[in-house]
């Protein structure tokens, strides 16, 4: 058979199975010219000599690591996906067209970073963790809980109050507390103008 057409059998052969089966007669037909095409000298050298470089694959613990990295940014990200779902369930239908905006780019960043520290502080721990899904409504300030489902216990709180400055109309205050000091310090995340008119109860 003439080399071009078994070159030309070999790309076919190739396409026509991309690149999932390779036949190993065609293989060795190309070993074999290949061969025939070294100097005398190469061929007669003893090939034993020859030595293989051997490429090491990374260390378990560096893909390990890797590998948690990874998860751990997938559960932040779902964290905070969970979290906008919950704050957009409080504001309600009367509010969360005038608001979602601007909680997006001005509160949520903030929620990420609060939400990216729980999860690095609790180290493996962070597996535990779930965002709870009953925002209070009416009056109430909270926004969602991140909850330890294994020790049962509230890790922070997020909240969001109602404040009426004078003169300058109502805000909504967004924070949070942590289990560490006993849930008593208010930790900002920032504040929402809302208007110079009272608010639709959460939820409404």
């Amino acid at each position: 058979m003439k080399v071009w057409f078994k070159k030309v059998l070999v790309v076919l052969t190739t396409v026509a199975t991309l690149g999932m089966y390779t036949p190993t007669a065609l293989l060795e037909v190309q070993a074999d010219q290949a061969k025939d095409n070294l100097p005398n000298s190469d061929q007669n050298e003893d090939s034993s000599n020859t030595t293989v470089p051997i490429q090491q694959e990374k260390p378990i613990d560096i893909q390990r690591e890797q590998t948690l990295h990874h998860h751990k940014e997938y559960f932040i990200n779902d964290m905070l996906n969970q979290a906008k779902d919950q704050t957009m369930t409080k504001f309600g239908p009367r509010m969360v067209n005038k608001v979602e905006d601007e909680f997006t780019n001005q509160i949520l960043p903030t929620m990420e970073s609060v939400l990216a520290t729980l999860v690095d502080d609790a180290g493996d721990d962070y597996i535990h963790y779930e965002i709870t899904e009953t925002p209070s409504n009416g009056y109430g300030e909270k926004i969602f809980h991140v909850y330890d489902h294994r020790k049962g216990q509230d890790v922070a709180r997020f909240d969001v109050r109602r404040e009426n400055r004078p003169l300058e109309g109502y805000f909504f205050n967004f924070h949070y507390h942590l289990s560490k000091d006993g849930f008593n310090e208010h930790h900002e995340i920032g504040d929402l103008y809302w208007d110079k008119n009272i608010p639709p109860k959460w939820m409404a």
